[in-house]
């Protein structure tokens, strides 16, 4: 009875997992439905302009630039100087963005001009349905004065593709796909004789001098587009952040139905997990009843491109929280030093599984499987975080609830790619373990992962948050 209780909140994560892929095309629309689950558990958004006035035993959040977000639940018991217990992840995946004039017209095409956001993969972005998502800025006039609004949009349906070449016209492409990412990822829009014929943007008020400027930056016919979905005016488009998307939805698949197929796996499957395990761990008020610390979820932009900006895990948004949560009890600032000693990050990202066509690309004692569950990630030269203390912590977290576990090590002939881990470990000088669920097709714009891994993640996620004060407790190491 226990099982099949434990397989229907497993089969119930896997879902809810796939409905926040589906609603997360970009980082600022994962940030909002981290928004509306976080309101939903009754956590209470504070922001970082305001001076903050925090409670034990009550829950919070902040976002910054809305594609950062940070929630805490703070201990009943909770005073200055105790630890923070944290797992930090990334909203953002690699993708193809919207250059700030993206007007592209040759040979009779309307193009999008994109650049490149990551280490993308960029020979899976071709003949894909492609679509545009991100936020705009819009201009709202009323009753004399003029505001701006941050929105956020997604247009449905496909509305543009990058095709590729026909093998008639390039006989050497079995051999080698080379992608110039300057002249072959710019998505085909539209013909300019069809866009010309359904023209529906009204261009006669060239005094408007933001519509002038807009409509010389961008296709008349994709602000039109984006007016339609916002309800606004193309004229009211002040500028945007957008990004393709692909519009084939996330799903579990498989010939068992054992993995899910979806782009931006890397890195919000780690994103859903830690948030979800976060709201069951502080779901009701007996969960920080007897907790001395502060449970945190931080979910950074920009980690794909190296987290230096005012929002990545690179900023002070973490010591922020960090400062700001322990002055809400205190004013002697010492104790925050204190605070950091007694914390730990689990720096999740997502992990490479073992490719049974490419089995040389893994060291031999090191070969994550999928179903195989959370993988340690280690690495001597401190591109991931974890050493014995930090990997034990885990380990014991995993052994007391019979969750399985996986190391890995890169090859000492291959790079080493890295994570926030090191990031926030250097930069905050917190304890640091780097994990994440094994996946193969890392940076595609479609990857795959296992379902039991979804499961297993946001179990272990879940019970570090209700165990770690008391396993920590029982470590000893600079005394």
């Amino acid at each position: 009875m226990a099982k099949q209780e434990s397989n229907c909140e497993g089969s119930s994560v896997v879902s809810d997992l796939i409905n926040f892929l589906n609603v997360s095309p970009t980082a600022f629309h994962a940030v909002d439905e981290a928004k509306k689950r976080l309101r939903s558990a009754g956590y209470a958004q504070v922001s970082e302009r305001e001076d903050w006035k925090l409670e034990a035993g009550k829950k919070y959040f902040f976002t910054r630039n809305y594609s950062t977000i940070v929630a805490f639940a703070i201990g009943k018991k909770f005073v200055a100087g105790n630890g923070f217990h944290i797992v930090g992840a990334h909203t953002d995946s690699p993708c193809l963005k919207l250059k700030p004039v993206s007007k592209v017209a040759k040979g009779g095409y309307l193009e999008v001009g994109v650049q490149t956001y990551g280490g993308g993969l960029w020979h899976t972005w071709f003949d894909r349905d492609l679509t545009v998502a991100g936020r705009v800025i819009v201009r709202d006039e009323k009753d004399g004065s003029v505001s701006y609004s941050h929105r956020l949009v997604r247009i449905e349906e496909p509305i543009m593709r990058i095709p590729t070449l026909a093998i008639h016209l390039d006989r050497d492409v079995r051999e080698a796909f080379k992608v110039n990412a300057q002249s072959h990822l710019l998505p085909v829009l539209a013909t300019a004789v069809k866009a010309e014929l359904n023209k529906v943007v009204a261009e006669s008020d060239q005094s408007n001098e933001t519509t002038t400027s807009i409509n010389s930056k961008h296709h008349s016919l994709l602000l039109q587009l984006l007016a339609d979905q916002l309800g606004c005016k193309p004229e009211h488009i002040c500028d945007f952040e957008l990004q393709t998307c692909d519009t084939q939805p996330s799903v579990v698949a498989g010939a068992a139905k054992e993995f899910v197929f979806s782009g931006r796996l890397d890195n919000l499957c780690m994103s859903f997990c830690s948030l979800k395990a976060l709201i069951d761990a502080t779901s009701s008020e007996s969960h920080l009843e007897d907790e001395a610390g502060v449970r945190m979820v931080a979910l950074f932009d920009h980690e794909e491109v190296g987290s230096d900006s005012a929002q990545g895990a690179g900023s002070p948004a973490m010591l922020n929280a960090l400062s700001r949560i322990t002055s809400s009890f205190t004013i002697d600032s010492k104790l925050l030093e204190k605070a950091i000693q007694r914390s730990f990050l689990v720096s999740a990202d997502m992990a490479h599984a073992l490719h049974p066509n490419y089995m040389e690309k893994h060291e031999d004692n090191h070969q994550p499987k999928l179903h195989g569950g959370l993988v340690i990630k280690h690495n001597a030269n401190q591109r991931y975080a974890t050493n014995a203390v930090t990997s034990l912590i885990f380990r014991e977290i995993a052994r007391n609830h019979s969750l399985p576990v996986q190391d890995f090590v890169v090859r000492n002939d291959m790079a080493c790619g890295s994570t926030i881990g090191p990031i926030l470990a250097s930069g905050v000088g917190i304890r640091t373990v780097d994990v994440g669920a094994p996946q193969l097709s890392m940076h595609s714009i479609r990857e795959m992962c296992a379902i039991d891994d979804v499961k297993h993640s946001y179990e272990h996620f879940k019970a570090y948050f209700h165990e770690f004060s008391h396993l920590d407790a029982k470590i000893k190491v600079d005394v």
